[in-house]
């Protein structure tokens, strides 16, 4: 099987599509860049399709590789029979290929190597054969100095039978699918969790194992489990509190392993065939089965965690902006104080302050005349204050500040201050990092904390790509499952965020600019030293004269960057250099500047397409051309809308049931979505309550940061738990 029909049996497309996709990643062009500019030759493949192929490309040449080591390692051994290279050459399961290797891997010394070596391989021969009845007589003549008497002989040959049975292509195939069909994982309290709830009852109630106690005894179809389900039964045993078992009935895996050993009934090979079986189910396949078994289940439960993170990380990724707009930021605490910054347009910091507006200190005349002041003083437009602790207490009291924005002088109303809350997961992550020390060498991390919440209201994409996305907040399990496969996910969403979006060269930050299609950190690096030495870049060439961004690099990021008010108008656009000729010509034919072509709908419309097509660039980029010349630069995020939570709920104590909340959606499971209410605790929302009917997937009923309705169904205020729902 050659690459591209492994992957064409995975990926529906044709094979001049992977072809083409696989001839431009070898050339080192990006996912993002191949999906956005060369449409014409992948047949508009879009990221996902290009990044699976990729990885496929990636798991056929480790499952070759995997092969040449296999034959190599069976060859060494003078084992390698033309039958057995065959097929090991022909599969590309590698589950199968690990079978076909399993009785020439290398592994500790057995009880049948042992066997072997005091020469009951005949005997073992013999019994398999089912043709002999005197078996007990026949053993004799195998008695040795290491074999004492014919039970010794009996069992030694028993234990090279079920070696064979257990290493039985066949039998392994049909026992995994038994196992995968019918396995049940089942879930017991630890012996030494159950005798510390019988001597401390009270104690274990309020114990960290309460959480896990529906795990105590649980048992149901592996093939059922739900990912989350499954993540939390693994976390349990992980950490002490259960036992964990996959089974299934041993008696319909022994008629199974019988009917295909067994075949003379009427032999006296039959009894020692019996239990050479159940000492091979026991001993050897159903611990490894159970084990295989176990590990594709979670190997398929990251899977879909991966795929919910990857999800809300999108979302919050691409979450609405509000803009270039200057920021008070509060990072509210009561105690410690809440810490105020002022950031300009770009997100500079122009000014910080504590204030102490909440018990105990209670100064919040004095805290007023100071908020007042800064609004007026950096001409305040927005305030954003974090989720986290006394943020409800510090929305009240800004809201009760009336703001005077009029200049002095100025008649008619004041410009009204929106306020908004936004999530600071991760913000302590950020302002202890290497990236917040740099940008913020002589302020400490309270200084830090806040700009980062004043910056992830203006743009959530610029502020959140330099906090590790696991801390974000937005996962299911997210230290459960396999962290490369997670973090090459999460890495990728990122990439396909920021490239979706565009970035302003003369703005961004060297965390953002690491993540734009052929850049990474080193020239992210060159990019921000040359703007700090030589000022903002004025066009897209410019970018040719920074160290070590060669042509290469240049085809794969020109497109994605944005210069706004720069020479060339297309700079602020997704047109790629390459095609400026194009658009040029386009304008020339009809007889106007470039300037006058974009945004033009009624200039755009009289533009024949086929009359542009070139080898280059065919109609599939043609088109893409024409939309951006309709609305250049359009950002495809939303903008930032103001939200209020109920003013009569700040803690779990108000909650009543049946009493319907305004809500924030704030995590995506993949059992239900959780909606931050405005307390501490965020409430879920089961997926069989999102709405009336069937719901298959949260996301096609919610996203994240979407406003909701919904009403409260149960309080557990010992376990701090929620229950809403969104049928009302």
């Amino acid at each position: 099987m050659t690459q591209i029909q492994f992957i064409k049996s995975i990926v529906n497309t044709s094979d001049k599509n992977i072809s083409a996709t696989l001839k431009l990643l070898s050339e080192d062009c990006t996912i993002p860049f191949i999906s956005r500019y060369r449409k014409d030759q992948t047949g508009n493949l879009d990221e996902v399709q290009i990044e699976n192929i990729f990885k496929l490309s990636k798991q056929y040449d480790e499952i070759v590789k995997r092969k040449e080591s296999i034959l190599k390692s069976i060859e060494e051994q003078g084992q390698l029979s033309p039958e057995l290279k065959a097929k090991i050459e022909k599969s590309f399961d590698l589950q199968e290929i690990e079978d076909l290797y399993l009785p020439y891997k290398k592994k500790k010394k057995t009880k049948a190597d042992v066997a072997r070596e005091n020469g009951l391989e005949p005997l073992a021969k013999l019994i398999m054969a089912q043709v002999n009845d005197d078996i007990d007589f026949i053993s004799s003549k195998y008695l040795n100095k290491n074999v004492a008497n014919e039970d010794d002989a009996l069992q030694g040959a028993r234990d090279i039978i079920a070696e064979w049975i257990n290493e039985n292509i066949y039998i392994r195939k049909n026992l995994r699918r038994l196992f995968q069909r019918n396995g049940i994982i089942s879930t017991k309290v630890s012996k030494a969790k159950k005798e510390n709830a019988t001597a401390n009852p009270v104690r274990v109630e309020k114990d960290e194992s309460n959480k896990y106690s529906q795990y105590f005894d649980w048992a149901e179809p592996i093939s059922k489990a739900p990912s989350h389900r499954l993540l939390a039964m693994l976390r349990a045993e992980s950490e002490g509190f259960v036992k964990l078992n996959v089974a299934i009935e041993k008696d319909e895996a022994l008629d199974f392993i019988e009917e295909n050993v067994i075949t003379n009934n009427h032999s006296e090979a039959k009894l020692h065939l019996e239990l050479a079986i159940k000492d091979s189910y026991k001993r050897l396949l159903e611990p490894a089965i159970a084990n295989e078994i176990l590990q594709e289940a979670k190997a398929k439960a990251d899977k879909t965690a991966i795929n919910v993170f990857a999800n809300n990380l999108s979302q919050l990724l691409l979450a609405p902006p509000l803009g270039e707009k200057r920021i008070l930021a509060i990072d509210p605490g009561f105690r410690s104080g809440c810490k105020i910054v002022c950031l300009d347009e770009k997100g500079d910091l122009l000014y910080n302050e504590t204030i102490y507006p909440h018990a105990p200190q209670n100064e919040s005349v004095m805290a007023m005349k100071k908020i007042r002041s800064m609004v007026n003083a950096y001409n305040i437009e927005a305030i954003s204050i974090g989720n986290g602790t006394a943020s409800r207490e510090t929305e009240f009291f800004i809201k009760k500040i009336a703001f005077d924005t009029r200049a002095k002088g100025e008649q008619g109303e004041a410009k009204p201050i929106q306020v908004f809350v936004v999530s600071e997961a991760g913000a302590s992550i950020y302002s202890a990092s290497k990236i917040a020390r740099d940008e913020f060498p002589n302020y400490d991390v309270t200084v830090r904390g806040s700009v980062s919440i004043g910056r992830r209201l203006s743009d959530p994409l610029a502020e959140l790509v330099k906090i590790d996305a696991k801390s974000i907040g937005v996962g299911q399990y997210q230290h459960d499952v396999d962290q490369t496969k997670l973090k090459d996910e999460l890495d990728s969403v990122v990439v396909r965020c920021v490239n979706s979006v565009g970035i302003n060269i003369n703005t961004a930050s060297k965390s953002l600019l690491s993540y734009v299609s052929g850049i990474g950190e080193k020239m992210a690096e060159n990019i921000v030293q040359y703007r700090t030495e030589n000022g903002a870049f004025e066009d897209r060439k410019q970018l040719k004269k920074v160290p070590r961004l060669g042509e290469k690099a240049y085809q794969q990021a020109a497109a994605f960057i944005r210069i706004k008010d720069g020479k060339n108008p297309l700079d602020n656009s997704a047109v790629h250099p390459e095609a400026y000729g194009i658009v040029e010509k386009m304008a020339k034919d009809l007889g106007i500047k470039i300037s006058e072509l974009i945004a033009n709908k009624e200039k755009i419309s009289k533009i024949k397409l086929e009359d542009y097509i070139t080898k280059e660039i065919g109609i599939l980029t043609l088109k893409d051309i024409v939309k951006e010349l309709e609305k250049p630069g359009l950002d495809p995020r939303k903008s930032a809308k103001v939200f209020e939570f109920d003013p009569t709920v700040t803690s779990i104590k108000n909650l009543r049931l049946g009493m319907i909340l305004p809500g924030i959606v704030n995590n995506i499971t993949a059992f239900g979505c959780f909606v931050d209410i405005g307390i501490k605790e965020s409430g879920l929302v089961h997926i069989s309550q999102l709405k009336a009917g069937f719901v298959s997937d949260v996301n096609e009923v919610v996203k994240l940061h979407q406003h909701v309705q919904v009403k409260v169904v149960a309080v557990d205020e010992d376990r701090k738990r929620i229950q809403l729902t969104m049928v009302l």
